[in-house]
């Protein structure tokens, strides 16, 4: 395995059985590489199979065949040894009411085995804009909050890898705001941050690389704008002062143009139609140009395309 990967997937697979003999895939033969120090996305619809890997990489389910490594660390054969370089954080609010930001992240270090001396209970609370609340009981911090403090109680033993799993959810916009930011500080601090989502735009912000799962098969996996490119078409619109129009020029590309009263909307494949011979003859158009914008493919209409059926 490469010094450069945090976490590699070979052919693996998960098949859930049932009393009655009926069998559900879950997994199907998932291969994949997630870059050291990257943000990589995890996505797919509800049951696509998104929490069955983060639970098979926290030990919650066990995988029916196929071969993961952590940093180079075998999975399977050394399970404490993979465990103790990430931090999961799950998608409940699963914190303990009656208990302070301070003293969870304490019992958390000392599940882990974590001297007094050697923790950083307040360095880590810090980071995440909690240290106010360090002595507060965790039933009266608010959504955001709780969610930070779930981070936190990730990052007790100083892993290398974080796991968020859908780390937004039900979270408001300005919030959502914050914990991105927490997000990309906890990146650029050396973390590799994996995260499912369920919100494109948040894919689209925060990820350099993405994986899109559906009915358990791993359908597209590369970067953003890789993923971003998949759908060939482009658009783009030109005001002009005036629609006194010369489309001659346009009219021998191909290209799908709608007039729309002192606007020319264009629509065309960019494998088909060269941009500096569109961009020429819309200045061949003889009128005035006052404004032109060009709308590139949003990550939504790449994994609307990619998980139809």
């Amino acid at each position: 395995m490469s010094k450069e990967l945090a976490i590699a997937v070979n052919n693996l697979s998960k098949v859930y059985k049932s009393s009655s003999d009926n069998a559900k895939l879950a997994l199907d033969d998932i291969s994949l590489n997630i870059k050291k120090g990257s943000i990589f996305g995890l996505l797919g619809p509800n049951g696509a199979g998104k929490s069955t890997f983060i639970n098979i990489l926290a030990d919650l389910a066990k995988k029916t065949s196929g071969k993961i490594e952590v940093l180079g660390i075998n999975h399977e054969k050394n399970l404490i040894s993979a465990k103790k370089l990430m931090g999961i954080v799950p998608q409940e609010l699963n914190i303990d009411p009656f208990f302070t930001p301070y003293e969870l992240l304490e019992i958390q270090a000392g599940l882990y085995g974590i001297g007094k001396k050697d923790r950083k209970t307040m360095e880590i609370l810090q980071m995440l804009a909690l240290e106010d609340k360090a002595k507060a009981y965790a039933r009266t911090l608010s959504g955001g909050m709780r969610r930070r403090l779930l981070i936190a109680k990730a990052m007790v033993h100083d892993p290398e890898i974080l796991i968020l799993d859908e780390p937004t959810a039900g979270v408001d916009v300005e919030l959502r705001s914050n914990l991105w930011e927490n997000i990309h500080k906890l990146n650029q601090n050396g973390k590799t941050i994996i995260i499912t989502t369920h919100y494109l735009h948040e894919a689209e912000e925060l990820c350099n690389e993405i994986a899109i799962i559906n009915e358990g098969k791993l359908i597209a996996n590369d970067t953003t704008n890789n993923i971003k490119s998949f759908l060939d078409k482009m658009t783009v619109i030109v005001d002009y002062y005036d629609n006194n129009f010369d489309l001659s020029e346009l009219n021998k590309l191909n290209l799908d143009i709608q007039i729309k009263d002192m606007q020319i909307h264009i629509k065309y494949k960019p494998s088909e139609v060269n941009f500096n011979a569109m961009l020429n003859a819309v200045n061949s158009t003889s009128s005035q140009i006052k404004d032109m914008k060009i709308i590139e493919t949003k990550l939504e209409d790449v994994f609307l395309q990619l998980t139809q059926k």
